[in-house]
This record gives C-alpha cells, sequence and structure tokens, in this order.
C-alpha cells in the first residue's frame, strides 16, 4: 500500500494530460491577412469614421489624447481598396480612443465582421494598445463568433499608408487565433 498514493498521482497525471492534449487537437489554428481602410476624407456618404467626442480643450495634446472615433471600416483581401485585385472581405466596426496623452497610442475595441468567403457571417473581437508611433503593433485577439467560437490570440498591425493631411490610412492586419 506504500506505492498506492504516487501509483494514484501518476495516474491522475497521465489522465490529465491525455485530456489536454485531447482539446488542444480538436482545436483550430487559423492565420488571416487583411487590410484595414480607414477613410476620413471621403465625404458623409463615403466615410468610415466619426470623431463623437474630442478631450477637455486643456488636455488638448499633439496626440488628440481623449478622441473618442467610431469606426465602420471597410476590411479587404489586398492593400488597395478601390483595386479590383482586392475583395471586400468584412467590415472592422468599433470605436478606438485617443489614450496617449505624449505618444499617440490608441485603444482599440473592435469586432472585424466577415461578409464574404469561408468565413462569412463569423466575426473577431480585439480589445487593446495600438501603439501607433512603432512600426509593428501587436493586440490581442479576445474572442469571436460563428467559425471562430472560443477564438483566442493575437494580431499584429502593420500601417501600409497614411495620407497626415486627411488621417486616410491602410493597416495590414495579420491574425493568428485559436478556435473550435
Amino acid at each position: 500500500m506504500a506505492g498506492t498514493g504516487s501509483s494514484f498521482a501518476t495516474l491522475s497525471c497521465v489522465l490529465a494530460l491525455a485530456l489536454l492534449l485531447a482539446a488542444t487537437a480538436a482545436e483550430k489554428e487559423t492565420h488571416l491577412r487583411v487590410f484595414w481602410h480607414d477613410v476620413v476624407s471621403g465625404g458623409p456618404n463615403v466615410s468610415t469614421v466619426a470623431q463623437v467626442a474630442e478631450g477637455p480643450s486643456s488636455s488638448a495634446s499633439a496626440t488628440g489624447f481623449g478622441t473618442v472615433t467610431v469606426i465602420d471600416d471597410p476590411l479587404t483581401d489586398g492593400p488597395n481598396l478601390t483595386s479590383s485585385s482586392s475583395t471586400l472581405v468584412g467590415r472592422a466596426q468599433g470605436v478606438y480612443v485617443s489614450a496617449g496623452r505624449d505618444s499617440l497610442s490608441l485603444m482599440m475595441a473592435m469586432n472585424f465582421v466577415f461578409v464574404d468567403g469561408a468565413y462569412n457571417g463569423s466575426s473577431l473581437a480585439i480589445l487593446g494598445a495600438n501603439p501607433a508611433d512603432r512600426k509593428v503593433r501587436e493586440m490581442p485577439v479576445v474572442g469571436g463568433t460563428g467559425a471562430f467560437r472560443f477564438a483566442r490570440g493575437y494580431c499584429q498591425a502593420t500601417t501600409r499608408w497614411f495620407d497626415a493631411n486627411t488621417g486616410d490610412a491602410t493597416v495590414e492586419y495579420n491574425l493568428y487565433v485559436r478556435h473550435d
């Protein structure tokens, strides 16, 4: 009977490892690449951005600290929004807040809602800091719907094009997610 406790502990560890491996084997890992188009200058019928709040004038800074922006931005499979070689695959819907007082850092809360292809009707939720002065920014993927139920992972954002006069931008998003 002296070895019974250690045999039970060993069996418990083996069983726990088997369950973990079974759960991991059922999980999928997906890499997506989309291009996010923030269109500020398009006029009221074309713009995909609406500023809904501005910080108090006493806290105004070069970073726009306190500004809240609502978005409904197109997501395409190629870098050119108007090119026939790029297809609309979804919309980035949510908000970003200029949260950096001394540096341009945005707090992003958005859903990538897919409207075409294999992931039509599914979405991914992104929530986190976007320090815009970095070449590559990493943000967490915190959930999803449809094909991406129980999603978790991260995305990397790289600005491909930015017009400082209009605020228009194209950002490449590489998303790495694990899901059911």
